[in-house]
């Protein structure tokens, strides 16, 4: 502490959650001195809602998280109860790794890697207004008239700004059950010109599993051989457990339609979007008319707790609707509630308002990550919490952002979206979103990243050294490939068959067993193999498409002096000032006349 009562970081992080930890982690490790702030200690690394990390797309993004050197794989792999590789039956591309945590176990690694992790500070706090100076940030001031001086400061607030927690006609203040809500952070955001609207997230009820019937529900095991998430991880040894499915039937249904009158986001209670893609029971219900039945995982959530997640039923709906809808769900129906269901209102400033280094356009030094850009679900937000340490720590340095292209990385397809198309519901990332799929898989994050990672700062040394004896090995086995040979056809042509196994390679050709790659190397040169003709049409459709999605785009460039644009391509360019013609043509509402008007200019 200074002697003028101020404290003094490079870097300070408000809120501890999943995109927190991940941002202040990423900053001390590139050697900023940080400060994570947090309304309370004890919740560091919590999981809000579901207790799994992973899934269709988001297991993707946890891998590229864990190849530039994030947190989120290893404390899942040291901490998970139940794990599956998602879409195994279909092409590389579309495998996805899940994994059930135990929610507690979880919560307890992160906080203590934060704990020990040099450079960085854990506090308690309760934050009240940011402070700048100029279109600068240069502290931000906490309860009790204190002051951090920081010259980038990351907000990570989750569900927690001006919240609102909603059960039927019950509604009370907090950003999750038992936690209290934010109040100061939204008048000071909106005191420096930041835009705020509201969303609705919600969760289900838990259950306790000892008045569970499973017998009448369907056993859901792990992987025979689970898969780990971080590429640090050489092997899950720890035991898993069973989660189980169940469904509603058609009398939940009914109760559930005789009482949307009671509802919240049908009586009017609740104005705000919600999550299409994770919606409650009753929009379910109402949407999905035709269906008697919707699926419902019975989660663990831990193995030391009988306490069971309820994923497939979020609600809002009053305390005695969820008791009987419990009554009537098969396995359920002597069950008890431990934790009622309920939706959480919040604010979120519009992603449209930051550069792609998830800074602010308005206010310098200033970045968002997480909830607060209207996204939903944990690796998202760990993602954006990484990405957003990571560019505060180079712009304490004076070094020149990070940004990952669409071709890079899930990463950058998310955060494109976010800046340059905005949410109008919270954001889920899909695969479906990344036009390079084919390239951007699971197996294969630490080969596109990993080297950046090493480049910018945010990668250790054990990494880095893993990664190049692994490289090593695939090299050699590439090199093999192309030089042993079976009746006339090189081991790189007998791997594009798509029915051939490494067992059979061996026998075939001896000396290809002789090789001693890993597992894992054996497996990244088949599908490099097998999809080598559909990833050399993707390399070249990005090569052609860079020489105008690199073009850069002036700060200063002035749309309205251009009058060949439309009036609507004029106003939408302005607002979001998009850094290349790239990023300007996933603008909503650009043409390609636009663009082909603004190469013009700019050339």
């Amino acid at each position: 502490m200074t002697v003028s009562g101020a404290y003094e970081y490079d870097v300070v992080v408000v809120g501890a959650g999943h995109a927190g930890t991940e941002a202040a982690l990423a900053a001390a490790r590139m050697g900023a001195k940080t400060a994570l702030l947090t309304m309370n200690c004890d919740t560091v690394g919590q999981m809000s809602c579901n207790p799994a990390i992973g899934g269709v797309a988001k297991g993707q993004i946890v891998r590229e998280i864990d190849a530039l050197g994030g947190e989120m794989g290893r404390v899942i792999d040291a901490t998970g109860i139940h794990f599956r590789m998602l879409n195994s039956g279909k092409g590389a591309a579309m495998h996805s790794p899940r994994a059930q945590a135990d929610k507690k176990a979880y919560q307890f690694e992160m906080k203590h890697r934060v704990e020990l992790q040099p450079n960085l500070t854990l506090r308690q706090e309760t934050v009240d207004s940011i402070v700048t100076e100029d279109g600068q940030v240069t502290g931000l001031k906490v309860a009790g008239d204190i002051l951090y001086r920081t010259r980038a400061l990351i907000l990570t607030t989750g569900t927690f700004l001006k919240a609102i927690m909603h059960t039927g006609e019950a509604q009370s203040e907090g950003g999750r059950a038992g936690d209290k809500a934010a109040y100061g952070m939204s008048a000071s955001l909106l005191d420096l010109g930041i835009e705020l609207r509201r969303f609705k997230t919600g969760t289900p009820a838990r259950l306790n599993g000892r008045t569970i019937d499973f017998s009448k529900c369907e056993p859901q095991p792990g992987d025979d051989n689970p898969q780990p998430f971080s590429f640090l991880t050489e092997k899950i040894s720890q035991p898993q457990i069973h989660c189980w499915l169940t469904s509603t039937t058609p009398e939940v249904h009914d109760i559930i339609r005789q009482n949307l009158h009671r509802a919240p986001m049908y009586s009017g209670q609740i104005q705000s979007t919600g999550p299409r893609y994770c919606p409650s029971i009753e929009d379910k219900v109402v949407r999905f008319a035709d269906k008697s039945t919707h699926q419902i995982f019975l989660e663990p959530e831990g193995r030391n707790t009988q306490e069971i997640y309820c994923n497939g039923i979020s609600t809002s709906l009053p305390r005695d609707v969820q008791d009987a809808i419990i009554r009537l769900i098969p396995g359920c129906e002597n069950a008890q509630i431990m934790r009622y269901g309920y939706a959480v209102e919040y604010d979120f400033a519009p992603p449209t308002q930051l550069k792609p280094s998830l800074e602010t356009k308005r206010v310098q030094g200033l970045y968002f990550a997480g909830q607060i850009n209207g996204t939903t679900g944990y690796e998202e937000a760990a993602g954006q919490g990484l990405l957003a340490g990571i560019n505060a720590a180079l712009s304490v340095q004076k070094r020149s952002p990070f940004v990952l292209d669409r071709s890079q990385a899930y990463l950058g397809v998310l955060i494109d979206d976010l800046v340059t198309k905005g949410v109008d519901e919270p954001y889920r990332m899909f695969t479906s979103r990344a036009e390079y799929r084919l390239l951007l898989r699971q197996d294969n994050a630490d080969r596109r990243l990993t080297p950046l990672g090493i480049q910018i700062g945010s990668v250790d040394s054990e990494r880095a050294a893993k990664f190049a004896e692994y490289e090593q090995e695939i090299e050699r086995g590439f090199i093999a490939a192309k030089k042993l040979r079976y009746q006339g056809q090189s081991l790189e042509e007998l791997l594009r068959r798509q029915e051939t196994t490494w067992d059979e390679i061996f026998r075939m050709i001896p000396a290809a067993g002789e090789l001693g790659l890993s597992h894992r190397a054996l497996e990244q040169l088949r599908i490099e193999a097998h999809y080598a003709g559909y990833i050399r049409r993707q390399e070249s459709e990005i090569a052609r498409l860079q020489k105008v999605e690199t073009v850069r785009i002036p700060d200063a460039f002035d749309y309205l002096a251009v009058p060949q644009l439309r009036h609507e391509a004029r106003e939408k360019l302005t607002k979001i000032r998009p850094t290349t013609v790239g990023q300007a043509s996933r603008v909503s509402g650009i043409t390609p006349a636009d663009i082909a008007i603004l190469m013009f200019y700019l050339t």
